[in-house]
């Protein structure tokens, strides 16, 4: 095939379909057998060294977790078993997009990533401050974080990029509209709420399963600032989000989080009226109220910036028994890509270091590799099943069968799909000051962008609120006319 515009592998093989992942049916989970999406996150994660290429700027601190709430119905996990169970944890914020010298302040989701030292392992949940993301595809993954990094032919940010690629994803559209409100800059780490975003599962002892969103709520109070006040600080601080949260614990004003829980029954993803699987929605409250089962303080720096916090990795396939993944497609396709980007990273044995080190006992077969550390096993066997006395499997911590059903195929992710209603219901929940605030940030970052991508975007807002789309048209000096079209 000799068309230059055909987009293909490494290898020269023509590609089909760049928009949707192959699943087990329209809500997956995703197959290991798409090997585009394999080749994709592969080299995605390897084109930044040595940084990371997403979250590069962060902070990080230690704390404690406590249990309020026992939750033996939902959950085998020893950590949910008693009321007052407490681990420690280790916590890294970051911005998205910027590298590792930017500013705090750019309006940016925050990653919000915990690491809980349990008695059964770690337990690692990697979310952000939103409950929402830009995209409900992994394959879309590694083309959104292009989109919104520097230009290839500048090297500079640019916006003409970022709307380019909103504009013909209308799945972002909820996640703009939190990004662009006055949510999108906090105040300090400390004043912003943390979510799971994903949605995750948790088994009994019975072998029941539901279906769980993680909540983490400040209990600071949310503080947010606007773009002015964000630029003076950075004028002044780049490091103005890390400084403030090591100078509380020095003060000994610890930051605390509610950690709160939907849940929804496993049979319930049937019939609930959505896929409770897309991470571009959130669950109703009113169907799925949050309940409170724990609480968990910031209350010590570490000791060393690169070996805690930058080489602090995190993995969402660190589950411990009674905790387990969804068919949601991007948290599927995440439990591969992180651990291959911590091992490009920071090497093999990234797990044994001691910021990554779990609390408990480690039993193994893993040896050798770049930067081995310690006695590599010794002289114990390595390998399984031996008659020599090494570790061996546990039957009776197996996560329940999930059952799946579908063709093998990529669908269409965009069809059956409602992209505009959650969005809508976002902005119709603001109050006016928060309308304004909103308007006003998207159309700092809109004017600069080409008219036909500023026509393409208002049309994704007028389909979640007239008004929204009313008053990006009028700031851009364009109209919408009866038939909801747009003119200059």
């Amino acid at each position: 095939m000799k068309n230059s515009n055909v987009m293909t592998t490494a290898a020269g093989t023509p590609i089909a379909d760049n928009q949707n992942s192959e699943t087990a049916g329209p809500h997956g989970p995703v197959l290991m057998q798409d090997y585009q999406l394999m080749e994709k996150m592969a080299h995605f994660n390897r084109e930044r060294v040595p940084e990371r290429v997403v979250h590069a700027k962060g902070a990080g601190a230690y704390g404690t977790f406590t249990v309020t709430r026992d939750l033996r119905r939902y959950t085998r996990a020893a950590l949910f078993s008693t009321i007052g169970n407490h681990c420690e944890l280790f916590a890294r914020f970051s911005t998205v997009v910027g590298e590792s010298g930017s500013a705090d302040t750019a309006r940016d989701p925050r990653g919000f990533a915990l690491k809980f030292y349990t008695s059964e392992g770690n337990w690692d949940l990697v979310g952000n401050n939103t409950p929402v993301f830009f995209i409900r595809d992994p394959l879309k993954f590694s083309d959104f974080i292009h989109s919104q990094k520097r230009s290839p032919a500048t090297g500079l940010r640019d916006s003409t990029m970022q709307w380019d690629f909103w504009s013909l994803s209308p799945e972002s559209l909820h996640q703009v509209t939190i990004l662009f409100s006055d949510r999108g800059i906090p105040a300090t780490l400390r004043h912003m709420n943390g979510y799971g975003s994903h949605t995750y599962s948790l088994w009994n002892d019975a072998g029941e399963r539901h279906w769980v969103k993680w909540h983490f709520k400040t209990m600071q109070g949310i503080k947010t600032l606007t773009n002015d006040e964000a630029a003076a600080i950075a004028s002044r601080d780049l490091d103005h989000h890390r400084r403030d949260l090591h100078d509380a614990i020095v003060r000994g004003e610890c930051p605390r989080w509610k950690v709160q829980v939907q849940l929804m029954a496993e049979s319930d993803a049937d019939t609930c009226g959505m896929s409770p699987f897309d991470l571009t929605k959130v669950w109703p409250h009113t169907d799925y109220p949050v309940i409170e089962v724990g609480v968990f303080e910031l209350n010590r720096n570490p000791s060393n910036y690169f070996a805690e916090v930058e080489q602090a990795a995190f993995e969402p396939g660190n589950m411990p028994p009674g905790m387990g993944a969804s068919p949601d497609k991007v948290l599927q396709a995440r439990l591969l890509s992180y651990p291959d980007a911590h091992r490009y990273r920071i090497g093999i044995n990234y797990a044994a270091l001691p910021i990554n080190k779990p609390h408990s006992s480690v039993h193994s077969y893993h040896r050798d590799g770049q930067t081995r550390f310690d006695d590599n096993g010794g002289g114990g066997v390595n390998y399984e099943p031996n008659s020599f006395g090494g570790p061996t499997e546990h039957p009776l911590v197996a996560e329940p069968p999930l059952k799946l059903s579908g063709a093998a195929r990529r669908y269409d992710q965009r069809e059956g799909n409602e992209d505009y209603r959650q969005a809508g219901d976002l902005y119709r929940l603001m109050d006016a000051d928060q309308r304004s605030q909103l308007i006003q940030n998207l159309l700092v970052s809109l004017k600069a962008v080409p008219q036909f991508i500023q026509i393409r975007q208002i049309a994704h807002f007028v389909k979640a609120d007239r008004e929204y789309g009313s008053r990006i048209a009028a700031g851009l000096a364009l109209a919408i006319d009866d038939g909801t079209g747009i003119v200059g």
